[in-house]
């Protein structure tokens, strides 16, 4: 029999006498070898109980142990001749298939599936829950136990939180002081990730080594440097050399004279030299000293610039002194938490995934025991498979290492039986590192297993599956391209198409790009809504209006023909499922495409589960109307608004259960009576059973919301059989547990049947299509996530901005870095998707020298010579190397029949005109006019007009939630807010702003507009006569009301301020008159007066509300 090379490169591979390490490209046929390596085993006379293989999911498990059986059982029934064919095609020697082995052969179905123990094909939990079952005393967990899933678990870390809240209330107090407003149940999932690098009993000294201080570090130790005589004459000798210089001399002469004297303190006159000595951005001034200064100093100059690196290296340790203090709180946090979360889990016999892990590796490192374990092993186990190596973490690589450590130690209890170990991954496909995925560990674990092997005289045959039967040849050539410069990737092979000559393509869109000025929407519009016009919209539409030409007009190969496209051909992959996720779902359904929905749902946003948990929520209290409303109006009632109004109008304060009881009505009074009657003797997953059946619930809510109802119905019935297995069942105490925690389910992607699929990259790991589109690869900032970060060696607080010292930093970078990494390999996953049409587009900004997708596929289709096209969107790139065929599509099968016309009434075609709207409300900074003087300030960088009002938002945030917090608190606070919101800045860019920010609530001046009774971002509407009875709608920074007077005052962060009202710029001032035109409304009977706050020299400049409104009617159309 005559091989290709890409089937001769798979019979190698699954050769069952050879260890072998094989790195296998996207679509190479990696499952196919592994279910060729088993079934040759098998062959081999290999028992179903000593294959051990290992998968990454349990679908990607049932996956191979389908195909197993199928081939198994497909070798049953063959005749002698097919069958020797079949085995000859597996890489069996044709001269060795003898009527015994064809015998052997047609048996090893039945012997599969009756062997004891069966043919173990798992994931690496399964099998360590396994080891763990069959040796729970000599592992110490109970015989029993019960593992348990993130929900569960999520439910149990609350629960011990609360606990720790009471009995360590000092403790808890302090962590949460520490994270702020972040989530104190991520922080505990964070630490039980990480707790093998976390002390059992944390100290001081360890806090403070892990920085390089000494234990007995503090504030005025470190200080005690600025507190010198011999500092003290400097200061005191410049200071008076300095009072004769230039201005900015001078007042470095009065900071110096203060720092002088003994009164005082060690921080005061710290906090006095870091801003002379430092910019605002924390680098050193680097003109400190004039020319002149240092002439008429003499020596007493390069002393006081010496200070520089002294104050430098001061700002440095006591930075890493606030890290380590924040170390010590959350390592007492963890010495409390985690021992308190492991003894709950031990009380109730759970085991959760990490712990099947761990727990496994120590059973099979414990000294005296593990030597009996690995015996037992020994005697059940004589070939591993390990499938998607490249996402195995470093202790799941532990156990592996552990099991195979015996094929490497000479012969085992099965004497001189051969015993094999295989690997199959792919570096570049490592997408998992949010669940402990080491790509590097695939090198690293190769390099061993060969070097172990070679101590026993046994070799590691290292392979490589280059070709891919999935992708045509110019989506693998654009693979290429891409990744040919790849830092994220390593060394990346070539790939070779096997169907080298079916069509392709790979289409290139141009950027969709925000528009200037969006319009306004009306005010009665959502919140959350996007505009029509807005990027992610428009590139939805594009994508929808492509993908109904594509049904009309392109085809597909198909088994050697073309065939028409349809929605099940499609496949649309994102990064993460932001808006740009949702407004694809919308456009397709609004174009009347079939699409699946979202790959994953959170039940508890589910229409039809929230009518659901309403229905139960009226069970559990009949007093709650709002519940009883809610159900009314779901499908599971039907009632109209109008009728829902009748009922509840002018009932008083009686319960709407009690008025829709008198009224008796016959379509919903009998039900609900039948409900509340059952519900004390019901289980919720009975109730749930009854509404949907007994009385009709499913189909009404599958009527009303399609069939993609039925995944969040049936979620939930899972989750009440869930509750019943860890609670004792109660209505109540189901809602208090279904609402605590949001569910989230993936749906299956082969459920999608003949529509169109939108997902994650991730959850399309393993999937193929026809045509993908890739339309999240714009610009997308890495940014680290939570409250911790850490390696194998610590566990540390995660700090930004200036109060990071360099080991943090040094983390941080790393992680960056490996995000950055994985993004590339992300790109890579989501390319080798396509099989045909790979459409690569982008909504947003893609900036220069950008990591985003887009401008990567760029570079690699130019460095491809791809050809300009002209697509609906505009100019973009196209690589086409083969005809992609022209000929009107032939329908497959036949065709169905067109159903007879059925005579519509009239009203379905009569189109209704939408009411009008009256206009949208104006905002008063939007009635034209100059925001800002033209001209330069010295001293002050120069920042477009894009980063100037990002950078004001940012201030205005900080002033709006900084008011009230303690002067020391705030570094600490500023990046979280900032964090916590949508808005942006850089680590160089907080200090200077939070300095800003500092000046202005530091004057004692401002201290008024800060006072607890201000009132801060108020909101006011009004209609102007003078703007022609247009309705303004705006937000006013301050407000200061008595009564007598009130006062706005509004933010501005111009950097060229004016120095009088009369110079403020045009749009300000009509800003501010619209602004006293709603207050006088307001306030008619007091006297209302307006007032900017300059932030950038700490000014309030009171403006006359007759320039002001004078300016505002200019404004008039």
């Amino acid at each position: 029999m005559i091989f290709n090379d890409a089937t001769l490169r798979q019979i190698q591979a699954a050769d069952p006498a050879s260890s072998t390490w094989l790195s296998a490209n996207a679509g190479s046929g990696k499952t196919r070898v592994l279910t060729d390596r088993v079934a040759r085993l098998l062959l081999h006379d290999v028992a179903p109980q000593n294959v051990l293989c290992l998968t990454y999911t349990k679908a990607a498990a049932s996956e191979m142990q389908n195909r197993l059986f199928k081939r198994l059982g497909k070798w049953a029934t063959l005749p002698d001749d097919k069958l020797r064919d079949e085995l000859a095609q597996l890489g069996e020697p044709e001269t060795d298939l003898g009527a015994e082995v064809l015998r052997k052969a047609r048996r090893l179905f039945a012997r599969a599936i009756e062997t004891p123990g069966g043919l173990k094909v798992q994931t690496i939990h399964s099998f360590c829950a396994s080891l763990l079952r069959r040796f729970p005393l000599e592992a110490g967990v109970p015989p029993g136990f019960t593992e348990i899933d993130d929900r569960t678990r999520a439910q149990l870390m609350r629960e011990v939180l609360d606990g720790v809240a009471t009995a360590h209330r000092d403790i808890y107090r302090a962590i949460v002081r520490q994270i702020g407003g972040n989530d104190i149940n991520a922080l505990c999932a964070a630490l039980s990730t990480h707790r093998a690098a976390l002390p059992d009993q944390p100290s001081r000294a360890h806090a403070m080594a892990l920085f390089d201080l000494p234990e007995d570090a503090n504030d005025d130790a470190l200080l005690a440097l600025l507190d010198t005589p011999d500092l003290h004459r400097l200061f005191a000798d410049c200071a008076e050399v300095l009072a004769g210089q230039s201005k900015t001399q001078k007042d470095l002469a009065q900071v110096l004279r203060a720092c002088a004297g003994t009164d005082l303190s060690r921080r005061a006159r710290y906090d006095l030299l870091i801003p002379a000595f430092f910019t605002a951005a924390g680098t050193p001034r680097k003109s400190l000293l004039t020319k002149g200064s240092v002439a008429a100093l003499g020596d007493a100059a390069d002393d006081l610039l010496t200070i520089t690196d002294d104050l430098d290296h001061l700002r440095a340790q006591l930075t890493a002194l606030r890290a380590a203090e924040k170390t010590l709180v959350l390592h007492r946090f963890a010495a409390v938490w985690l021992p308190a979360f492991r003894r709950a889990k031990d009380a109730r016999g759970w085991l959760d995934f990490d712990d099947l892990i761990e727990k496994s590796r120590d059973l099979l490192v414990r000294p005296g025991i593990a030597e009996w374990v690995l015996f037992k092993l020994d005697g059940g186990i004589d070939h591993i498979l390990v499938d998607e190596a490249q996402d195995t973490s470093p202790l799941q690589w532990q156990v592996i290492d552990l099991l195979a450590g015996e094929f490497t130690a000479g012969e085992g209890t099965r004497g001189a039986r051969e015993r094999t170990i295989f690997v199959v991954g792919d570096k570049k496909q490592s997408i998992y590192s949010f669940q402990g995925a080491d790509p590097d560990g695939f090198d690293r674990m190769r390099a061993s297993f060969a070097e172990r092997l070679m101590q026993v005289q046994a070799a590691l045959v290292e392979l490589q599956l280059e070709y891919s039967f999935r992708s045509a040849t110019p989506v693998l050539r654009a693979v290429d391209g891409v990744f040919a410069q790849s830092e994220g990737l390593g060394e990346v092979s070539g790939h070779l198409a096997f169907h080298a000559d079916m069509p392709g393509r790979v289409d290139l869109w141009p950027l969709v790009e925000p528009m200037e000025a969006a319009p306004e929407g009306h005010w009665t519009d959502p919140v959350d809504a996007v505009s029509e016009t807005h990027e992610t919209v428009r590139l939805a539409q594009a994508i929808a209006a492509e993908i109904a030409r594509m049904k009309r007009e392109e085809t597909l190969q198909h088994d050697g023909a073309r065939r028409p496209v349809s929605e099940g051909d499609v496949l649309i992959l994102v990064q993460r499922r932001s808006d740009l996720f949702h407004e694809i779902i919308r456009a397709l359904k609004t174009a009347g495409l079939q699409v699946a929905g979202a790959d994953r749902l959170k039940i508890g946003g589910e229409l039809a589960v929230r009518d659901l948990l309403s229905l139960l929520h009226f069970l559990a209290t009949p007093e709650d109307s709002l519940a009883l409303a809610e159900v009314l109006r779901s499908p599971l009632m039907g009632w109209s608004e109008d009728r829902l109004y009748r009922i509840a109008h002018g009932r008083g304060q009686r319960y709407l259960w009690a008025v829709l009881r008198e009224r008796g009505d016959a379509d919903t009074v009998p039900m609900l009576q039948d409900l509340l009657a059952n519900t004390d003797f019901r289980r919720p997953y009975e109730l749930l059973h009854r509404v949907l059946l007994r009385h009709d619930g499913r189909r009404r809510l599958t009527a009303r919301l399609a069939e993609e109802a039925t995944d969040g119905i049936d979620a939930l019935l899972s989750q009440a059989l869930a509750y019943e297995q860890t609670q004792i069942p109660s209505l109540t105490g189901f809602l208090d547990w279904i609402d605590s925690t949001e569910t989230e389910i993936k749906r299956q992607p082969d459920s999608a049947g003949d529509r169109i699929r939108v997902m994650t990259v991730h959850g399309a790991k393993g999937l193929e299509a026809p045509i993908v589109f890739l339309p999240d690869s714009a610009d997308r900032r890495a940014m680290l996530r939570g409250t911790v970060i850490g390696d194998e060696a610590a566990v540390l607080p995660l700090l930004s901005g200036g109060e990071a010292p360099p080991r943090v930093e040094a983390l941080k970078n790393a992680q960056l870095a490996a995000q950055e990494a994985e993004r590339e390999r992300l790109l890579y996953v989501a390319m080798t998707r396509a099989e045909q049409w790979l459409i690569v587009c982008a909504a947003g900004k893609v900036s220069d020298d950008s990591p985003a997708w887009h401008a990567k596929v760029e570079a690699g289709l130019r460095a491809e010579n791809a050809a300009t096209h002209q697509f609906a969107v505009g100019e973009g790139l196209r690589l086409q190397p083969i005809d992609w065929p022209t000929v009107t599509p032939v329908p497959l099968g036949e065709a169905r029949p067109t159903p007879s016309a059925v005579a519509l009434p009239a009203w379905i075609d009569t189109h209704v005109e939408p009411p009008d709207r009256p206009n949208a409300a104006l905002s008063p900074s939007d009635l034209g006019g100059a925001k800002a003087l033209f001209g330069t300030v010295p001293g002050l960088e120069f920042v477009d007009e894009a980063t100037a009002l990002r950078l004001g938002t940012v201030l205005h945030l900080l002033l709006e939630h900084l008011a009230g917090v303690a002067p020391e608190d705030r570094h600490r606070l500023a990046p979280m807010i900032v964090t916590n919101s949508r808005e942006t800045v850089t680590d160089a860019e907080l200090p200077a702003v939070l300095a800003e920010v500092e000046q202005v609530l530091d004057a004692p001046a401002l201290r008024p507009l800060f006072a607890p009774d201000a009132l801060a971002e108020v909101e006011i509407t009004a209609t102007l006569p003078d703007l022609d009875h247009a309705r303004i709608h705006g937000t006013i920074d301050r407000l200061i009301v008595t009564p007598e007077r009130v006062l706005a005052v509004d933010f501005k962060s111009n950097r060229v301020v004016p120095d009088r009202p009369e110079d403020t710029p045009e749009g300000l001032l009509r800003q501010m008159g619209a602004y006293a035109a709603a207050l006088k409304q307001v306030y008619p009977d007091r006297q209302v007066d307006i007032a900017l706050l300059w932030t950038r020299d700490a000014r309030l400049m009171e403006v006359p509300c007759d320039l002001a409104m004078a300016a505002m009617r200019r404004a008039a159309p």
